[in-house]
């Protein structure tokens, strides 16, 4: 067994006696104590043993069950696929396909008939003939990232590079001392799921909930009283949120359906921040820190800390990881870098290309500026990232999505969808006007449109989990922006 590992094994060996009774993992039907966390792992072990297997598919949503599953997985060194609940079925389908997954264990949402590659044996998917896939060394998770292009990509990671992260999460948040972490986020996302590694490392409890439980509608809809009903019976000490959930926290808590006094440490991260939003928190004594990463990197990168904290900033780098800036602003991330992606070979470089712009201060705090590849160039000849000025616009309680353009344009255009019909012209107004006060004149945004539908995989304009289609929706709008 490897090193990071057998250390993270032997760590919950030691909670079973120094800490029997207390929970480990709990739903809403079930609860594991650390007393029988690893017998349960290894009743699991016994049985995959049995089938087999060589590459494991879990489509489940957030249970005992599935963290159950992902820990014996782990420990078996088998390379394991959380497929995410807001891949499209076609991505579903890709994602097995490519990794040739000859089992797939899933409740009854999922029928692989329609692939006429597996076969349903028990509860489980088979599938009836593999073809050979050729994984880099030590590969134990394949995590998909789902892009704004047609098939999302297979990065792989080993558990040392994930157990690396978890491990330095778990320090960097000694300070707080949660006790009790829910998990909002699906599994499939890999910053949830070695944030659940880390909460194991420190011998707390993990409580996982399902969207519908919680009011989650789709990529980025939420009843905010059901989402609050369930947080005030949980009374988690830590979250992870999207920028977009945590809008709906600060509304929660501001409208007294939520206490900030109950919680510990909750960490943003996954888009850029609106910096008012942070403030609104930080002035209801919510204990936010924002954070960034990637998945080529096994997820965080850097965090802010009760210890270490800067507004505006992602964080200081985590101990285990290295932090440059190119000559043209790109982040590069030295250590831990990802194995590969599936299917395309991987020359391994010192410093890994993230494809976002950034700089370290003087005091080695990173500030994120947005993607490379989404920055456009205004007719003045000026450099505009849009997320920065999305991030304004959205995250505000009254805009639900925003697209900012001006590439070659003497005037930005943004395309904007509120959160309710009921919103009036008048409201989204004042929002761009609020943004473009905290905005240079080249980032202003001069002209903008209330669109009629919003951003989704229905009209091809986002992906399933909401990441906007950029070129798709220039292509879609060109008559608005050439006007």
């Amino acid at each position: 067994m490897l090193h990071k590992l057998s250390d993270f094994k032997s760590k919950l060996e030691n909670y079973q006696f120094q800490q029997p009774y207390n929970i480990a993992l709990s739903d809403k039907y079930q609860t594991i104590n650390y007393a029988d966390l690893l017998s349960e792992v290894n009743k699991r072990q016994e049985i995959l043993k049995q089938l087999d297997v060589k590459v494991v598919a879990l489509y489940l949503e957030n249970s005992v069950d599935l963290m159950l599953w992902d820990l014996t997985l782990l420990f078996s060194e088998i390379p394991t696929i959380i497929l995410p609940p807001f891949f499209s079925s076609s991505q579903l389908n890709y994602c097995l396909e490519i990794s040739q997954a000859d089992l797939v264990i899933s409740n009854d949402n999922l029928n692989l008939d329609h692939l006429d590659l597996y076969f349903k044996d028990a509860c489980f998917w088979r599938l009836k003939s593999a073809k050979a896939v050729e994984f880099p060394q030590s590969t134990q998770k394949l995590t998909f990232t789902s892009g704004t292009t047609g098939h999302p990509k297979a990065v792989c990671l080993g558990s040392e590079q994930i157990l690396t992260v978890a491990k330095s999460l778990s320090e960097a948040i000694d300070e707080t001392k949660p006790q009790k972490h829910l998990a909002l986020m699906p599994l499939a996302v890999l910053l949830e799921n070695i944030g659940c590694y880390a909460m194991l490392y420190r011998g707390a409890q993990i409580e996982l909930v399902s969207a519908s439980d919680l009011g989650l509608r789709g990529a980025s809809g939420v009843d905010v009283h059901q989402f609050s009903h369930y947080l005030n019976q949980s009374k988690p000490h830590s979250l992870i949120l999207v920028p977009q959930f945590l809008s709906v926290l600060v509304e929660a808590v501001s409208s007294k359906l939520l206490r900030a006094e109950d919680y510990r440490f909750i960490a943003v991260g996954g888009g850029h921040v609106n910096p008012d939003l942070l403030k609104r928190a930080q002035t209801l004594n919510l204990p936010v820190y924002e954070g960034y990463g990637l998945s080529e990197c096994a997820s965080v990168v850097a965090l802010n800390t009760p210890a270490q904290q800067r507004a505006g900033s992602v964080g200081k780098p985590l101990a285990h990881v290295e932090v440059s800036i190119a000559n043209d602003g790109e982040i590069l991330v030295a250590n831990n870098q990802c194995l590969g992606y599936l299917g395309s070979n991987h020359a391994p470089v010192k410093y890994w290309p993230t494809g976002d712009l950034g700089m370290l201060d003087e005091d080695g705090y990173l500030y994120v500026h947005g993607r490379k590849k989404h920055q456009f160039i205004t007719s003045f000849g000026r450099n505009v990232n849009p997320e920065w000025v999305e991030a304004l616009l959205s995250q505000t309680g009254v805009v639900g999505q925003a697209f900012v353009y001006g590439e070659a344009l003497p005037e930005n255009y943004a395309l904007l969808w509120p959160v309710h019909s009921a919103i009036s012209n008048d409201q989204i107004e004042q929002v761009v006007e609020q943004a473009n006060i905290k905005l240079p004149d080249y980032a202003r945004v001069k002209h903008w449109v209330r669109l009629t539908e919003p951003f989704s995989t229905t009209n091809q304009l986002a992906t399933a989990n909401g990441r906007l289609r950029r070129d798709e929706i220039v292509s879609r709008y060109h008559n608005v922006f050439s006007a």
